[in-house]
């Protein structure tokens, strides 16, 4: 659906976030069940890797990506200070390949995304099967400009590119008793090394689980991406399909899905079932709504330099997104439903 007027949340091109900032997300669990969580900021996961961090291009060995096809859409190309590339592809949170900031670049280079099988099924009228190259190319793909925060309180601004959540599931055909959709990330302990340790994988109860209401998976904000930054996705990132739905926080944007499930029954996501006074179904980005250990009143933009000495800037509500989902959540206290 066209757009014809400017949205608030729409940013100049200027400040969108680099895509090497994009990588890398916090050291939460080293061992849940009796442990703490971690400090809500990683370390470089080695001193090799901090010359990624502050902007340096070592992509010698990596993941070989594929330039797209793909539109501008035109109501989501405005975005302030792209966050430069190579910091999206090297700072992430992927517990599947570990806890570290770098771990994700580090340990999922060799990552097998061809074949690949994305299941739709549940409360829909005609379930199917997706593979690898349904994915690419069985929908149109657009390049939309997106903020991302996350939960540890850093953001960035990434170009991705991908189809809407609303597409796949109209294609499917949506039963009238679907309230919830169910998403389910691959698991592949083989090639998953957070899958075979609860110690390397933060403890989490694998595979990774997220969910959606329906009113959100339907939402014309809420994409599946293939791709960030004019090619596929880097494994680290979520390759080969990955959910965003950028006014809730990060880990809701499930990464590497291979099942889509309709449901009359909320979902419990990963994080919820761990901590469920820390991370609630909604998860969206509220500056009102501190987490237990960290203030989310600002965020450390990822930009270039340093990650860790990143400039700060005050927190909006649903992430810059108000006007677009607001009326989702009319009459709920987003302070207690966070």
């Amino acid at each position: 659906m066209l757009i014809k007027h400017t949205k608030k949340s729409q940013l100049k091109e200027s400040q969108l976030t680099s895509e090497s900032i994009y990588k890398d997300r916090r050291n939460i669990i080293k061992g849940f069940g009796l442990a703490a969580l971690a400090l809500p900021f990683a370390k470089p996961a080695s001193a090799g890797l901090f010359d990624s961090f502050t902007g340096k291009d070592d992509a010698s060995g990596d993941f070989q990506r594929t330039p797209l096809n793909f539109t501008k859409n035109p109501d989501y190309q405005s975005l302030t200070d792209l966050t430069p590339e190579n910091k999206v592809l090297q700072y992430n949170n992927f517990y599947e390949f570990g806890t570290g900031k770098g771990d994700p670049y580090e340990h999922s280079q060799q990552f097998k995304v061809d074949p690949w099988s994305l299941t739709i099924d549940g409360l829909v009228d005609k379930p199917m099967t997706l593979n690898y190259e349904d994915l690419l190319k069985k929908f149109e793909i657009e390049e939309r400009l997106y903020r991302m925060r996350c939960v540890e309180a850093w953001s960035m601004n990434i170009p991705w590119l991908g189809f809407t959540l609303a597409t796949l599931l109209q294609q499917a055909g949506v039963k009238s008793d679907a309230k919830y959709v169910r998403f389910e990330t691959v698991y592949d302990p083989e090639q998953m090394r957070g899958q075979r340790s609860r110690f390397v994988g933060g403890s989490i109860n694998f595979p990774y689980v997220e969910g959606l209401t329906i009113e959100e998976a339907m939402n014309p904000l809420a994409l599946l991406s293939v791709g960030l930054y004019g090619k596929t996705l880097a494994p680290q990132n979520g390759a080969p399909i990955r959910l965003v739905v950028p006014w809730k926080y990060g880990f809701k944007s499930i990464k590497s899905i291979v099942k889509i499930t309709l449901t009359d029954k909320a979902p419990r996501n990963t994080w919820q079932a761990i901590g469920p006074h820390e991370y609630g179904f909604y998860a969206n980005v509220n500056p009102l709504a501190d987490h237990p250990r960290w203030s989310q009143r600002n965020e450390r933009v990822i930009g270039e330099g340093n990650v860790f000495q990143q400039e700060r800037k005050p927190t909006l509500m649903f992430n810059g997104y108000e006007e677009e989902v607001a009326h989702l959540y009319k009459g709920l206290d987003l302070l207690k439903n966070f």
